[in-house]
């Protein structure tokens, strides 16, 4: 089991993993990573009803939009963490794309990928400075 923070008692933020300030998750592993959004993200966002997915062996710099999550409310992008090249995409998302509701940080994965440059992971923030985040943003 993940250790993990629960802020504000109900937004999880996982500890293996890195965050960005507009809400997208890296779990860096050998030689790739997986991302996606994260709790808060999904939660905000609601009932997600459509996915648009980055494309397989497409290069992305970082915070370039590499897709879009739609929502019954809103229209969000998601946004490269780091400088990236896309191996895999969540082709489960397509019909399915309720789990980025149901397990965001599981099944509900978006991408996996390629670090381009691993130096921009010490620009991403660490589990707790995510948590700290999300409650200044809910204070707003």
């Amino acid at each position: 089991m993940v250790e993990e923070i629960v802020v504000l008692g109900k937004y999880r933020v996982l500890k293996d993993r890195l965050y960005t300030k507009t809400h997208e998750w890296i779990k860096v592993l050998d030689g790739e990573a997986i991302i996606g959004i994260t709790d808060f993200a999904q939660q905000k966002l609601r009932n997600i009803v459509g996915v648009e997915l980055p494309e397989v062996g497409r290069e992305y710099s970082k915070g370039e939009s590499i897709g879009v999550v739609e929502s019954i409310k809103s229209v969000e992008d998601v946004y490269a963490p780091v400088s990236m090249k896309i191996i895999e995409v969540n082709n489960r998302l397509t019909d399915e794309p309720e789990l980025l509701n149901n397990d965001p940080y599981g099944e509900g994965w978006i991408a996996k990928v390629q670090i381009l440059n691993r130096d921009e992971l010490n620009e991403l923030m660490k589990p707790e400075e995510y948590a700290k985040h999300i409650e200044t943003e809910e204070q707003h």
